[in-house]
């Protein structure tokens, strides 16, 4: 209140209580004995553009959920959310059949989720109603901060939607399709931000006139940002960048005066765990934080450097911040490649690899793979292994094991999108060993690998029944190179550009 923004902060905690009132989210009443009220406390944020100019402001009236009882004030708290994978997979959807892609967002989303418990919560600092200073508020509907206010805004949402004639994805709850006579339409829910597809552009405003009747919404218009990755539309298709995130968590940390870098890794240096004292661990965290979120959204070529730097997270050296440098440094470097998508190739495409024995001290092998749709990577990973091989092979069949997962779901996804029709009855997985395909292809299995005959046992099952095929590669041509290890200056180059990683044009 003592701000310069005072007007603007006074305004949108007027909306905001306006929002709170027209929806009745409480009733003032008696505290009836033995309760406990919860607090509430005023949060504010200024939220900007890509560009870094202030976009709106913020208030919210938030719960003190640290003081509810479980089993008293809430029961359950689970909500799902969109996975970041389906989202790129439907914009791949949308280069391959040039889609329409557009966007609402709710207005103060969790305050309409009914609430089933008794929650009492004392009045707002600068709302006590005079005369009544000794009442408390029963809470009616959910409110920001409330554990459960994410479960029953789900349950809201999921029961409106159903009922205009939606349906659920099979693999992901989150994702909901309508197919009409004049079009086909899909909505992706992540918390409360929603992108809508549809190949009319009759199906996005029927369904924008829908929500728009049914909660309080603010049409955004067609895509242009979304959890905060940059989405530009071009002749091609569609492309996603977190150039202005990348610049953010390169000024957050200046002070380590990053240099850019050409690749993610200094060869020379081995990393192992520090058996010294500790090195600002709290902020090596937050960098590992930082740099996960642009590895898990669109800079697929940092994820081996993220799982690697990750598992030293307990006791941070010297060394292992100049690595931390060093992909900053690359980050840096690289912040204008956007991971894009076009028209081709429209069929679902998965490569697999593995390195054996990478990680120093416990002797566990890395795994990586990728799958590729449009000309761009939709899903991706690079995990540490958690039992040890005995030989190559094995390694590269457990990798395999671990992809073929991957591939089980997402054709579970694609099969149950309606612009597909059956470019995903098999999916093609590449590998560059050819003693894993025997393997794979081969129904006997001897003493020496039993700890992996589950896995084979699986593998196998699926390519009979003709979810997957396993087909040989190059090494050369294998994408998931910079998911297992490091690599040199113009192999970095070679894996992004074949994963969809390019300069705008």
């Amino acid at each position: 209140m003592a701000s310069r923004d005072v007007a603007f902060w006074k305004e949108t905690i007027n909306d905001e209580m306006d929002s709170i009132m027209s929806n009745q989210t409480w009733e003032l009443v008696d505290l009836p004995p033995g309760s406990k009220p919860i607090g509430c406390k005023w949060v504010f944020r200024r939220k900007y553009h890509t560009d870094g100019m202030i976009q709106t402001f913020k208030a919210r009236l938030v719960a003190k959920r640290f003081k509810q009882r479980e089993g008293i004030d809430y029961f359950d708290t689970y909500a799902p959310v969109a996975r970041t994978t389906s989202i790129r997979i439907l914009f791949a959807l949308a280069s391959i059949h040039n889609l329409f892609v557009h966007q609402m967002d709710f207005k103060t989303a969790f305050l309409n989720g009914d609430l089933n418990e008794e929650v009492y919560m004392e009045q707002p600092e600068g709302f006590v109603l005079l005369g009544n200073e000794n009442n408390v508020c029963k809470l009616v509907k959910s409110l920001y901060g409330l554990k459960q206010a994410p479960k029953q805004w789900h349950g809201k949402f999921d029961h409106a939607i159903l009922s205009d004639g939606f349906r659920h994805n099979n693999a992901d709850k989150c994702l909901y399709s309508k197919t009409c006579d004049d079009y086909v339409v899909i909505v992706c829910l992540y918390v409360d931000d929603m992108l809508i597809l549809s190949d009319d552009m009759k199906g996005i405003i029927e369904t924008k006139r829908f929500l728009s009747s049914t909660f309080k919404m603010k049409d955004l218009g067609e895509v242009n940002t979304i959890l905060g990755i940059k989405v530009k539309r071009n002749s091609g298709g569609y492309a996603l960048n977190q150039t202005h995130y990348i610049e953010k968590l390169v000024s957050k940390f200046s002070h380590l005066k990053i240099k850019d870098a050409n690749t993610l890794f200094d060869s020379s240096i081995k990393l192992e765990k520090n058996d010294g004292r500790s090195v600002t661990q709290l902020e090596y965290a937050s960098a590992i934080g930082s740099l996960m979120y642009a590895a898990q959204c669109t800079r697929a070529d940092i994820s081996f450097a993220v799982s690697k730097l990750s598992r030293f997270i307990s006791n941070p050296s010297v060394e292992h911040w100049k690595a931390i440098d060093r992909v900053l440094g690359y980050l840096k470097n690289t912040k204008e490649l956007s991971l894009q998508y076009s028209k081709f190739p429209a069929i679902l495409e998965g490569y697999s690899d593995a390195s054996w024995i990478s990680s120093v001290g416990d002797n566990l092998s890395t795994t990586g793979w990728v799958f590729t749709l449009g000309g761009g990577a939709v899903s991706w990973g690079s995990k540490k292994q958690t039992c040890i091989s005995h030989s190559t092979m094995e390694v590269e069949f457990i990798t395999l094991a671990a992809t073929r997962k991957e591939a089980e779901w997402l054709r579970d996804l694609m099969m149950d999108i309606p612009f597909i029709v059956n470019n995903v009855s098999t999916v093609s997985i590449h590998c560059d060993s050819q003693a894993t395909l025997a393997r794979a292809y081969n129904g006997v299995y001897n003493g020496k690998s039993i700890h992996i005959s589950i896995r084979h046992e699986y593998v196998r099952q699926l390519i009979q029944n003709g979810i997957i095929s396993i087909s040989f590669v190059r090494s050369s041509g294998n994408l998931t190179d910079p998911f297992t290890k490091p690599l040199t200056r113009d192999l970095v180059r070679i894996t992004f550009r074949g994963m969809g990683l390019k300069l705008l044009k």
